[in-house]
């Protein structure tokens, strides 16, 4: 006897049925939820730079736009500028971002692509983000007693041979630029390897069968298909690694040097404006609290300006690579 599949298909327990009011009521209070929160973190932001702002006033009457060109940071005559450690903060940053952000890219093509098993990748992709679990503190020991001593062979190798180009120009005597950029690309390696994994992954497996059975290579298949589709993806890794560089501030504190000064040397100490917070706020008197809170809103607005600026490069490649709107 044939049985029909459709039997039972109009009956009130069907998957097909409308929603019910409790279903209604509690998708509604979700909703409502959601929307206060979200509403909640525009409130603290605004309330962060209020408070910054509301102490960073006297100070940015006082010295105006000149504090953003000012090369000099004189507590005693009342001098106050931060060029070099804007300089510096963007520098070491973006050395970070070039490092971390191509081994963050490639360890993400490794664990996804099938050039190993599945285990053993997950293990590996377990390994990579212990990275962020360590204290920014062990960081910086770390590099001043182990990293310092190994790179300073080959940077006086290079000073030695190659001064006259300016990423050489100088010796490393101790912490500077390149000690500091290589620990914070190792602080942003985890961030950016999670999220382009994650963004690999999003990609359906038919995409890869397709460019296959076009005749691609594997390389070819991953550099022209997979990874322009997992673009935005990676874009949005390299945004939230460049701001987690930017923040940073014990490790850059302890290896950059915390010299006020700009150098394209990768030897060379220089400063932060994270690490000029840290190393300023415990004995600042009233005068340079002020000048403090306005370096701390100026590394705000730098934040936000990259995180505006990476957000609308994301929106783009979303636009010519994925077809979206």
């Amino acid at each position: 006897m044939a049985i029909n599949p459709f039997a039972n298909s109009g009956n009130s327990g069907s998957i097909t049925r409308p929603p019910s009011s409790a279903e209604r009521a509690t998708d509604s209070i979700f909703r409502a939820v959601a929307y206060v929160c979200a509403l909640l973190i525009i409130v603290l932001v605004a309330f962060i730079l209020w408070e910054i702002g509301k102490k960073a006033v006297p100070a940015m009457a006082d010295h105006g736009l000149g504090f953003w060109v000012g090369t000099t940071w004189d507590t005693n005559n009342g001098v106050f500028g931060v060029l070099p450690e804007i300089w510096g903060t963007l520098y070491s940053s973006l050395l970070a971002l070039l490092v971390g952000g191509v081994f963050g890219i490639a360890i993400a093509i490794f664990l996804t692509q099938d050039f190993i098993h599945d285990r053993v990748a997950s293990t590996f992709r377990t390994i990579v983000e212990l990275l962020a679990a360590i204290p920014s503190v062990v960081y910086g020991l770390w590099g001043i007693y182990v990293l310092i001593p190994m790179i300073r062979p080959g940077a006086e190798w290079l000073h030695a041979h190659f001064s006259w180009f300016p990423l050489f120009g100088s010796d490393l005597s101790g912490p500077g630029m390149a000690p500091a950029a290589l620990v914070l690309a190792i602080m942003i390696l985890p961030t950016v390897a999670a999220i382009s994994v994650d963004a690999f992954r999003r990609i359906p497996y038919k995409v890869k069968e397709a460019a296959y059975g076009m005749g691609t290579t594997k390389w070819e298949a991953i550099l022209k298909v997979m990874l322009p589709t997992a673009s935005s993806g990676i874009l949005a890794a390299l945004v939230l690694g460049f701001g987690r560089a930017l923040g940073e501030t014990m490790a850059l504190a302890m290896l950059i040097g915390n010299s006020n000064q700009i150098s394209l040397s990768l030897f060379a100490p220089a400063n932060t404006l994270a690490s000029l917070l840290a190393s300023n706020f415990p004995e600042a008197g009233p005068i340079e609290v002020q000048a403090l809170m306005y370096a701390a809103l100026v590394l705000l607005l730098i934040t936000f300006a990259v995180n505006i600026i990476g957000l609308g490069i994301q929106q783009y490649t979303m636009r010519k690579f994925e077809g979206k709107a």
